[in-house]
């Protein structure tokens, strides 16, 4: 039986929580949930431009538990955007 997922630090939560490419309508979407989690890891990281110790000290979670955290992020993403797909950022 797997852990239960400790409480991460969230410090912002995005106003906006779908995006989509263009020309495609929602109901004929593939849709990627972003989680939180990986939502403040990719604007820390890549937005703010914190190395991940820092980041991770934010999030209060171990740097390596933050690089999967962000490793998955990207991977969401970047299936999104290659394949044509929508995200969805989860709601608190």
């Amino acid at each position: 039986m797997p852990r239960k997922k400790c409480k991460r630090n969230i410090e912002c939560t995005p106003d906006i929580n779908f995006y989509k490419p263009m020309g495609i309508p929602k109901c004929e979407l593939e849709i990627i949930i972003l989680n939180l989690d990986e939502f403040e890891a990719l604007r820390l990281a890549d937005l703010e431009g914190l190395y991940q110790e820092k980041a991770a000290e934010s999030m209060q979670v171990s740097r390596q538990t933050f690089g999967r955290i962000l490793t998955e992020a990207h991977k969401k993403i970047a299936d999104a955007i290659v394949n044509g797909k929508g995200i969805e950022i989860e709601k608190l």
